[in-house]
């Protein structure tokens, strides 16, 4: 995911801010085994996996 996520931030500026789940028993709680899991503007928007054209095309909605 991450590969991807650093593709797309090259072509589409975007903030970026990773988190470690692991250290946060509330995210623990929250997300449990879905990780990786990638957030958009507060919301889950992807777990485990993403390709380049789903986050664009999710980007494009958030800036709707």
């Amino acid at each position: 995911m991450r590969t991807v996520v650093d593709a797309v931030a090259r072509e589409v500026p975007f903030e970026l801010e990773e988190v470690d789940v692991d250290g946060d028993p509330a995210l623990v709680a929250a997300y449990g085994e879905e990780v990786p899991v990638l957030v958009v503007n507060g919301r889950k928007a992807f777990k485990y996996r993403v390709t380049a054209r789903e986050l664009r095309a999710r980007l494009a909605r958030e800036e709707a």
